[in-house]
Parts: structure tokens; C-alpha cells; sequence
């Protein structure tokens, strides 16, 4: 009997690229940090090439990514690059997904902005534009003006 399934789909385009990163273990029982290239990303995660394997769900943080950034992320995949062990690709998944890599014109499926340094500092001022209209706007309209109401109360 043959069984059938679909084919999975992504959930965001990966970009093939070789961008330097550092990577440190966030679990003390399996040490490691140390510099390594991203070579494929997305909005959810990347695959870096590695010296060393990490076992699955491992926590790490990803340093000097372009801008400076830092993101955290655990380990999804660890397969051998080659026969003789010495490089491994290693996936990650971001906890928080975005365009961490810098970009500058990221796939549409990635939704989000080009660059997170500017996303965020749009995100700031949308935030400041909102505080600034009237009381009745979200969040504060989710209170009536006529007080409060108690439902089986009289």
C-alpha cells in the first residue's frame, strides 16, 4: 500500500549567501563558540557551517551579524559536511523571526522589512503617532466612557 502526503511547503523563501557569524552555545554541556558562515538564511532561520556538531535543540546566539546584531536560536538540524567530520551544517531556527542577515531586498514571503535597524525605528515612530491621536483609538477604546459595566449586577 502506497501512502501519500504533500509535499511540505516552506514558510519563507531561503537565500543563498555567506555571511560570517559567531556562534555560541547556550548550553553549558555542550560548549562551543566560535566563528562560523551562514550559508543559506531566511526569515525563520539559517544553515551554518560549523567545526564542531550540536546535538538538537540546542540553544545558541548568533553574534556579529551585519549591523551588529545578536539574535538567539536553537539547533534543528546537525549533518556531516563530507566523510572525514570535520564540518557540519548546522540549521537553526530563530526564536524571533525577521530579517536578521540584512537583506537589503528580502524575498515577500519574509514579510518583513528591508532592514531591521530601520523596521524598528518605524515601528517606534507608528508607535508615538498612535499615542498622540485621541483616547478613543485602540487601546483605550476597549472600555465604554460610561463606566464600568458588571454583567449580572443590578
Amino acid at each position: 500500500m502506497e501512502i501519500l502526503t504533500t509535499k511540505a511547503t516552506r514558510r519563507s523563501t531561503r537565500v543563498r549567501v555567506e555571511i560570517p557569524v559567531t556562534v555560541t552555545s547556550l548550553d553549558r554541556k555542550h560548549p562551543f563558540s566560535g566563528p562560523c558562515v551562514a550559508l543559506v538564511v531566511s526569515a525563520q532561520g539559517c544553515g551554518f557551517r560549523a567545526s564542531q556538531a550540536l546535538p538538537l535543540e540546542t540553544p545558541v546566539l548568533l553574534n556579529d551579524l551585519p549591523g551588529g546584531g545578536k539574535v538567539s536560536a536553537r539547533v534543528a538540524t546537525c549533518l556531516p559536511l563530507g566523510n572525514d567530520g570535520k564540518f557540519f551544517l548546522i540549521g537553526v531556527a530563530l526564536y524571533n523571526h525577521g530579517n536578521v542577515w540584512g537583506i537589503t531586498d528580502p524575498p515577500a514571503d519574509w514579510n518583513c522589512a528591508s532592514n531591521p535597524a530601520t523596521a524598528s525605528a518605524d515601528g517606534a515612530t507608528a508607535a508615538s503617532k498612535s499615542k498622540s491621536k485621541s483616547k478613543s483609538a485602540w487601546p483605550y477604546n476597549l472600555f465604554s466612557g460610561q463606566g464600568e459595566a458588571h454583567p449580572g449586577r443590578k
